[in-house]
């Protein structure tokens, strides 16, 4: 039976992965009206939990996890804990694990991301990625103790962990090989404006710096300068967790993640892909694009349940306006769209002050939208790239207009 079925009472969905996008498919399975068998596997022990509050409520000891509100036994869901995928036989319809074999009629690979190391750090005590509920209480009592704490990466997780960790106290020093903050998010004339917040909020950022050694409670810079660490937490990004596809036949993309087609379908019949793992063309903004942000991973199984349920001839294509957001240093950053092919940029307020917003156009059109302390303008804006809207720029530029009053 194939893909372009119908949801049947003898077909058998197996999700791979039990993090927000594989939690999230099966959940949306059964509220389209999927009603055969749903096998959801999750390789840790824990009971499937939502990541955003790691390096926040559960990093600072105010909360001890944040366990997914979902009864899986009500929704007739089959959880199997501490069940990782290792390879997939697509023509015999297995999927291979560490507890063994498992058939599945359709498959749905959510197995996310994995964070980058530094190499030579794997056996060097104190050294700390921020990606599961283990590695967050496992920092936590670092930071209870107000200890040295040095982050290597100023991006999202780095900034986040910075905030957390002078929260909580500690000296923090965060180490970023290029110049700037958020360098491969943010275009430089943007990021500038947040290279101040570290200092105002007593965090010490070098940038142009490079780690070369990392041993027990030091890190070790090319300029040969020795920075003290009770814990070193690295966030220099994360990888799809595509590895145990080798030999599948599954197309994997240029960085490492499946690549999905419109409706989230991979190159092997029957088997999808959604979440961190997967990346999507967009006839939105025109190109490919691999999204690892907390959104994809709530709006991807939505479609994949769609699709699944009704056929491909009614199921919705996968075209989403790119969302996240980030809490750091007492402010609140939010982001939508994708700004890499836009042509113009507008700035809405100070960007020296607390709360101002930019703008990327593309022909006048509106792509991108960047917003510190003003969630209206992202809400705003968020609707505007999604209907694909053209702005009045002086209108737009100026921050008492609401943006949806700067339409053409």
């Amino acid at each position: 039976m194939s893909e372009q079925t119908k949801t049947s009472p003898g077909r058998r969905v197996v999700v791979a992965g039990a993090g927000m996008a594989g939690v999230q498919t099966a959940v949306a399975l059964r509220e389209q009206g999927w009603t055969g068998a749903i096998v959801l596997l999750g390789a840790e022990p824990h009971p499937p939990y939502d990541r955003p509050p790691l390096s926040k409520a559960v990093l600072l000891g105010k909360a001890e996890g944040a366990a997914f509100d979902v009864d899986f036994a009500s929704l007739d869901i089959d959880l199997r804990l501490g069940v990782e995928a290792t390879g997939l036989r697509p023509a015999e319809r297995l999927l291979d694990t560490t507890a063994g074999p498992v058939a599945y009629d359709v498959l749905v690979v959510a197995t996310g991301a994995d964070p980058v190391t530094l190499p030579g750090t794997a056996d060097v005590p104190g050294v700390y990625v921020l990606r599961t509920l283990d590695d967050a209480v496992r920092l936590r009592p670092v930071l209870a103790a107000g200890r040295d704490v040095v982050a290597v990466g100023a991006g999202w997780i780095g900034a986040e962990v910075a905030t957390a960790a002078r929260e909580a106290g500690c000296r923090v020093t965060v180490v970023e090989a290029s110049g700037r903050p958020l360098a491969g998010a943010l275009p430089a004339e943007v990021a500038a404006h947040m290279a101040g917040w570290y200092e105002q909020a007593g965090a010490r950022l070098l940038t142009h710096a490079k780690v070369t050694s990392v041993a027990e409670g030091a890190v070790v810079l090319d300029d040969g300068s020795r920075l003290p660490a009770d814990a070193v937490v690295v966030g220099v990004g994360a990888r799809p967790a595509t590895g145990w596809l080798a030999g599948s036949g599954v197309e994997l993309a240029a960085d490492g993640s499946v690549a999905a087609d419109e409706r989230l379908r991979t190159s092997v019949p029957d088997v999808w892909a959604v979440g961190d793992c997967a990346s999507f063309p967009s006839a939105r903004f025109g190109r490919r694009l691999l999204v690892h942000h907390w959104d994809n991973a709530l709006q991807g199984p939505r479609t994949v349940a769609q699709n699944l349920v009704l056929g491909p001839e009614e199921g919705p294509v996968y075209d989403p306006v790119p969302y996240f957001w980030s809490e750091q240093f007492g402010r609140f950053v939010q982001y939508a769209g994708h700004h890499a092919d836009a042509d113009e940029l507008l700035w809405r307020g100070d960007p020296e002050g607390a709360s101002w917003s930019v703008c990327w156009l593309r022909s006048g059109v509106l792509r991108g939208l960047l917003a510190v302390g003003r969630p209206r303008d992202l809400a705003q804006g968020r609707r505007l790239i999604e209907q694909g809207t053209a702005l009045d720029r002086t209108r737009a530029a100026d921050p008492s207009v609401p943006l949806k009053a700067a339409v053409l």
